[in-house]
């Protein structure tokens, strides 16, 4: 896609000394609270003007990327521009929800749109690269870094990554990274970051071969289809082999078998890290290591500039090793448009949220919304309600933006869901009670009705937010039980940065919405959806527990020899637990609405193919109806699963294969299309050479409107 730049690339490249080429692959930290002057930039200083420095990480300001720019593009012999990078995951100014939220909309636009506002926002601000989409697959709810990603399905992950990318970016060849709207994406964590043991981060990841394929790669293949212009290397080890030092899936998959010309650069100190591995002897065997197997860009550490002269003197790092990551590098600095114009316009920075960013993070957090459960129609509430209390840790919340909120998450507060409730029903007497059970059941008991706010706060999500118990914090189920005592009608609320285990309450609470983390406009996302402006249609990007000590658990496993529910197997010899039913408290694609719905079985127009037809490309066609059998207009997402009932390789008992929302007025209906391909019906295996097969046999394909869907039809492989 880069190599557009080829020429002008290989005439600055023989211009260059070997210092300032490893110049170019060293990115180092912004220390100082303003521009340039600090003492604690001093070093980085230096090395613009000496022109051995390629990036610079969390600065941001047109003035001050200009001041330090400039010390590079004016003062350096070569006038080579600077590389400036920030973690922009789900907003700039405006935050939208977080990407587990967003991937509960079940649609990739939310994400597009996302990319887009955030990256006017941000190259306004002189930052022209973004440390976005992760893409990390993941089956662990306890890793806070679950809320960065888009849950535990590589389809969905798949999709959103590649909107995003496509909202970052805009076209999938590079050709629009030089508009002053366009930000370069970077697909991370480069690999299997999501399988932390114990879902501790930065942990251990064994991994086979097919799964590693099958289950962990799919988005970053996608993303590098969709032109993502780098990618960032990953703290865990994959099979016993640190990710930052990793020839087999940096070299021989990524750049080998995808053709990528991006650049790959390493995570937070990740090169240095290679020695705590166990991997290096010293920072001069991490720099040997992770560079000769792929990395370009050694993030914060130093061990490539450092040590890179006596490395290329003494054959340990190749010049032509070198050459490649600079040229990497510098392709991308053409791409973005950095040598035709280094500076940012300061008289055109955004300094904020617009209206219409914000009505945007705004319809993003109510599409992002899931209803759990709605009995006795609590939910929605009706704004004529006289007394409304709003109750709950929560409920008068300003910090509801989530885990890496960027700029906008420190200095602007979110929309609480106390002052939007007040909002949207005006004429109403609302009351709160944020702390303490009595005071909140007076409340309760005074209200007609009352909205229990509760869940974590941002902190206890994101990196290095990993938790044990998955719970609601102290005295939260406490507050529930407390309003439930009272008698009178209540629904309760759920902010979060990842699946909980809430079993204890969920069958006596009459109504639960999950919110997740919403962003900046969260208290209004959320009232619309509690008023009924907007009639919930997202579905869960991952599975609930019932208890830790069921995690993993997720919809797409593998069935074992011995099922838990066979007809006639003896129950006592199954894959199952003595004191806990297996199955989870509530189920990947699981979501209701204000309305009912109604989806039909799946229909083949063939039910047989030959591999020989797959293999040339052909595809099959799969129907199905959805009919909106409630009396409001709703959302429905269609979902579409695979089951490979005999292969060499043992499949899921679902894979998805398609989704599709929908919106349907009261006692219509539409038909949705799927089409089912090889890259559908077949798999990897553990050939570490890479082998994607399409067997013969019988696939089961099943519709629905979650991944417990029953409705099925039949193909057979010929």
């Amino acid at each position: 896609m880069l190599r557009r730049y080829e020429d002008q690339v290989k005439v600055l490249l023989d211009q260059m000394t070997t210092a300032e080429k490893l110049g170019q692959l060293q990115q180092l930290t912004w220390t100082g609270e303003t521009g340039p002057g600090g003492g604690q930039t001093a070093h980085i200083e230096a090395a613009a003007r000496a022109g051995l420095l390629g990036s610079v990480l969390n600065i941001h300001g047109a003035a001050h990327t200009n001041a330090l720019q400039r010390m590079a593009v004016e003062e350096s012999r070569l006038g080579i521009p600077l590389l400036f990078g920030l973690d922009v995951i789900h907003g700039f100014w405006t935050t939208f929800p977080i990407p587990l939220a967003q991937a509960a909309s079940f649609d990739p636009e939310v994400a597009r749109k996302d990319a887009e506002v955030s990256a006017a926002e941000t190259r306004s601000n002189g930052v022209r690269w973004t440390f976005s989409p992760m893409m990390d697959v993941t089956h662990e709810p306890r890793w806070g870094r679950i809320a960065e990603g888009c849950g535990e399905d590589p389809y969905v992950n798949t999709a959103f990554a590649v909107a995003k990318v496509r909202g970052y970016q805009g076209a999938d060849d590079g050709s629009e990274l030089t508009e002053g709207e366009r930000i370069a994406a970077c697909a991370k964590h480069f690999v299997a970051y999501g399988g932390a043991e114990g879902g501790r981060d930065y942990n251990t990841v064994d991994v086979s071969e097919q799964r590693l394929r099958n289950h962990y790669l799919p988005p970053f293949k996608a993303a590098v289809d969709a032109g993502v212009a780098t990618v960032m290397a990953a703290f865990n080890t994959v099979a016993g082999v640190p990710a930052h030092g990793n020839p087999h899936t940096m070299n021989t998959i990524l750049k080998e078998e995808w053709g990528f010309d991006g650049f790959v650069v390493s995570d937070y100190t990740g090169v240095e890290e290679l020695v705590a591995h166990g991997f290096a002897e010293d920072g001069a065997d991490a720099a040997r290591l992770a560079f000769g197997a792929g990395l370009d860009m050694e993030m914060v550490s130093t061990n490539v500039t450092e040590h890179g002269e006596r490395l290329v003197a003494g054959g340990l790092l190749g010049e032509s090793r070198l050459d490649d990551a600079v040229t990497r590098i510098l392709r991308l600095k053409f791409a973005l448009g950095l040598f035709d114009q280094p500076y940012t316009d300061e008289a055109a920075e955004i300094a904020g949220p617009t209206p219409a960013a914000r009505e945007a993070a705004r319809a993003a957090g109510a599409r992002s919304t899931v209803l759990l459960k709605n009995d006795g129609g609590v939910l929605p509430l009706e704004r004529t309600t006289p007394s409304i209390a709003v109750v709950g840790p929560l409920a008068n919340s300003t910090d509801l933006h989530g885990t890496w909120a960027g700029p906008g998450g420190f200095r602007l507060p979110s929309v609480s869901i106390l002052d939007a409730v007040r909002t949207a029903a005006p004429g109403a007497r609302v009351t709160h009670a944020g702390d303490g059970i009595a005071a909140a059941v007076a409340a309760a008991q005074e209200a007609e009705v009352t909205v229990v706010v509760v869940g974590e706060p941002p902190a206890l999500s994101g990196e290095a937010a990993v938790r044990s118990d998955i719970a609601l914090p102290r005295g939260q189920e406490e507050l529930i039980a407390a309003v439930a005592a009272t008698g009178k009608p209540y629904a309760v609320v759920l902010l979060n940065g990842r699946p909980l285990t809430i079993g204890g309450w969920l069958d006596t609470a009459p109504a639960v919405l999950e919110a997740w983390h919403p962003g900046i406009e969260a208290g209004h996302a959320v009232a619309d959806v509690l008023f009924g402006t907007v009639n919930p249609g997202g579905k869960l990007p991952v599975t609930f527990p019932r208890s830790v000590g069921q995690i993993p658990v997720y919809y797409n496993h593998e069935n074992t020899g011995r099922p838990a529910h066979v007809p006639g197997a003896d129950p006592k010899f199954v894959s199952k637990y003595l004191d806990l039913d297996e199955s989870p408290q509530l189920p990947f694609g699981y979501g209701l609405s204000y309305t009912t719905f109604t989806t039909g079985a799946p229909e083949l127009r063939r039910d047989e193919i030959t591999r020989d037809e797959l293999a040339a490309g052909e595809t099959l066609e799969v129907t199905v109806t959805v009919t909106n059998t409630g009396d409001r207009v709703g959302d429905e997402v269609v979902q579409l699963y695979i089951h490979d009932v005999a292969a060499s390789v043992a499949q899921p008992v679902r894979r998805l294969r398609g989704f599709e929302r929908v919106t349907l007025e009261p006692g219509r209906s539409t038909t949705v299309r799927f089409r089912l391909g090889a890259e559908d019906l077949g798999f990897w295996t553990n050939d570490p050479a890479g082998t994607y097969v399409v067997e013969s046999g019988r696939i089961d394909v099943y519709a629905g409107t979650s991944s417990t869907a029953r409705a099925r039809c039949t193909l057979r492989i010929l």
